[in-house]
């Protein structure tokens, strides 16, 4: 017997006539390799076509998607439109081609279109209701200041007569301080009007260290009982602006401090490049009124605020004021007591030569 080689063989044996026993076989390797091929091409065959299937079943759902991406991409640029104020547009539509109603992701297409034509109804009446109440504030305000100033001067003219009786003198002082105070929520009242109606304020160099400097001067003179620090840097800081009213921002800040602090508090405002900020030790503001704290007539302790004089309109007005220059004004977080006010103007820069 003559085998071709090692490995494994496939044998038979058969008994002879003569009692020999003849044995036959062949070798197993060509048949092996053989299946081995066929796994091979299998296999081959077999990934193929998966990969095939993948990728046209991730073409065909790319196509199918395509409508759902353009519905995507319209809420992403409408959740990015200011929508918060003013008079607002909604331009952006989804396509028709993804808004067919005979698909599902069509019926959301064009449920996305109607949602976005009564967002935009809705933001176009909101916006004529708030110019018709920036137009009354205005009105009222314009014809509430003559019989102000007027009621005004009739209590001042009557004080000066020293044949008053104290009851009619006690009643006329506090005409005279009502009305003055009145007369404050109505300039107030108007400033925000003009404010919310987007009219320009003046343009200037402002030097931003000066305004300081008289500011902290008034605070003193005004409430000597507190500890007035100020920190300035080694350059003067001038920015454009509207000085009057940069400077009714930094006082409201400052007046607000004194007024909500027991005497002996120490307020420090600090200047730096591009900021500017007001903070004390005193007691702080309550969680509860951070949240509303610059909206207007918003107040921590409203008998107290009354006998102050205050009309909680300060910090509203403070804040409309630094927008309107572009910057912004608010209450940073802080770890101890107190509280710490942020005014942020664009465009600070140091003096030339600095």
């Amino acid at each position: 017997m003559q085998l071709s080689g090692p490995g494994e063989y496939r044998v038979r044996a058969v008994a002879g006539q003569d009692g020999d026993v003849l044995v036959t076989g062949l070798p197993m390797r060509p048949v092996e390799d053989t299946m081995h091929q066929v796994m091979m091409v299998e296999v081959v065959v077999f990934g193929s076509a998966v990969l095939v299937a993948g990728l046209a079943g991730t073409g065909w759902l790319r196509l199918a998607l395509r409508p759902l991406d353009r519905i995507a991409a319209t809420a992403t640029r409408v959740s990015a439109l200011p929508l918060a104020r003013g008079e607002v547009e909604i331009e952006e539509r989804v396509p028709d081609e993804a808004a067919d109603p005979r698909t599902e992701t069509g019926r959301v297409g064009l449920a996305l279109n109607r949602m976005l034509g009564h967002v935009e109804d809705a933001l176009a009446q909101r916006h004529t209701v708030e110019d018709r109440l920036r137009a009354f504030a205005a009105d009222a305000g314009h014809e509430l200041r003559t019989p102000v100033a007027t009621v005004r001067g009739h209590a001042e003219l009557a004080l000066r007569h020293p044949e008053i009786a104290p009851p009619v003198r006690h009643a006329l002082e506090r005409i005279e301080a009502e009305s003055r105070r009145m007369g404050t929520i109505v300039d107030d009242l108007l400033l925000l009007a003009r404010l919310d109606a987007g009219r320009p304020l003046a343009r200037a160099e402002v030097d931003l260290t000066r305004l300081a400097l008289d500011c902290i001067a008034d605070a003193r003179a005004a409430a000597p009982e507190h500890n007035w620090r100020l920190e300035l840097p080694a350059e003067p800081v001038l920015t454009d602006g509207d000085e009057d009213r940069l400077r009714q921002v930094v006082a409201n800040l400052l007046s607000n401090a004194h007024r909500h602090t027991p005497p002996g508090s120490t307020v420090t405002l600090c200047l730096a490049d591009r900021q500017l900020t007001v903070g004390d030790d005193g007691p702080g503001i309550p969680e509860t009124l951070r949240p509303q704290l610059f909206e207007r007539f918003a107040r921590a302790d409203h008998s107290r605020a009354r006998s102050t004089g205050g009309t909680g309109l300060g910090l509203a007005i403070a804040r409309a004021i630094a927008r309107a220059h572009g910057g912004e004004l608010a209450l940073a977080p802080t770890t101890g007591p107190g509280a710490v006010f942020e005014l942020t103007l664009p465009g600070c820069a140091g003096a030339p030569g600095t």
